[in-house]
């Protein structure tokens, strides 16, 4: 598992660290006491960037010891990087909304895609660069053409998300190969939580604390491997730490999925909604199944995913219910 002795005083930097995923990161590589820097999108205004930080505390910002803000997508990033001098990179920075992707492509494949190259191409100027964690994502595979999925199945991308992500995902293990880069590839299955603001999961929890009917696309049988984002953490940082990840591509989930359907009605019964479910046409470009194999996982590193579905999606609603609907 995660050496956690790893992390004192190493210099870490985090892309899209206020994101979901990237701020419990951050938090906990900080509590870790690793010296950590964080990458954020930042907008020029006046000749200023502003950005936001509103998923990391005031008490977790005053641990952070830099903040490097700019556009990944752009060349000006690599110097930014290289400027920092990281040992350790967790490339977590996405636009990770699949519906996005229908109508934005190109944008998606400029934060997805050309941001990972940037990244890459900073940490080969990076003489003392020890790890390189780059994130893909469960939805590469596609449609699972058998279950569990290990990292033999066939990548069918469903979306130009996917798609973008699949590059990234290859460019990365390209330049481990050209390059001797040490990257370890990442492949989460939709991780949830606290601090999520988007996809099914916090959508019904929302929707079913306001009491408000919840919409299932199609007949709501296909089924997603929802895995809580403190486990997914624990990946992160055996990505980064071990040296068995070097070179590697590894997935991580719980082996279980739950339909869709099932996931409302057990977040209804959880929060003791009287909310309705309600039925709609399918999406487009929609995966069917996807249920990760984590023996990879299992054998290199002893990783397995200790909360279930149930307690998860308690914790999940209990924060809700605090940071969304004090009022409840």
């Amino acid at each position: 598992m995660a050496d956690h002795n790893y992390w004192e005083g190493k210099r870490v930097l985090v892309t899209g660290a206020d994101g979901f995923v990237g701020s419990h990161l951050t938090e906990r590589l900080v509590n870790e006491r690793a010296k950590v820097s964080i990458f954020l999108r930042g907008t020029s205004v006046n000749g200023t960037f502003q950005y936001s930080m509103k998923n990391i505390s005031k008490q977790m910002q005053s641990r952070i010891q830099n903040i490097i803000c700019g556009d990944l997508g752009s060349a000006d990033s690599v110097e930014l990087i290289r400027k920092n001098n990281p040992e350790v990179i967790f490339h977590l920075a996405a636009n990770a909304y699949v519906p996005f992707s229908f109508e934005h492509p190109l944008e998606v494949m400029e934060a997805n895609l050309l941001a990972t190259l940037n990244v890459l191409e900073a940490a080969k100027k990076i003489k003392t660069i020890n790890r390189i964690v780059v994130t893909s994502s469960s939805e590469i595979y596609g449609t699972a053409q058998y279950a569990p999925m290990d990292e033999k199945h066939p990548l069918n991308p469903s979306s130009p998300y996917a798609a973008s992500k699949l590059a990234a995902d290859r460019y990365s293990f390209s330049y481990w190969n050209t390059y001797g880069l040490p990257i370890a590839i990442i492949r989460p299955f939709n991780t949830y939580g606290p601090r999520h603001t988007y996809d099914v999961v916090p959508l019904f929890i929302k929707l079913s604390l306001k009491g408000e009917p919840l919409t299932v696309h199609g007949d709501g049988k296909q089924s997603r491997d929802f895995t809580f984002v403190l486990d997914m953490v624990d990946a992160f940082l055996i990505m980064g730490s071990n040296n068995k990840a070097i070179g590697e591509t590894v997935n991580f989930g719980t082996g279980k999925d739950v339909t869709i359907l099932e996931l409302a009605k057990m977040i209804k019964e959880i929060s003791g909604s009287d909310s309705q479910i309600l039925f709609d046409d399918t999406r487009i470009a929609e995966v069917d199944r996807l249920c990760c194999d984590s023996g990879k996982a299992a054998s290199l590193f002893g990783w397995k995913a200790k909360v279930d579905i149930e307690n998860g999606l308690r914790q999940n609603i209990e924060w809700c219910r605090k940071h969304w609907f004090s009022n409840l």
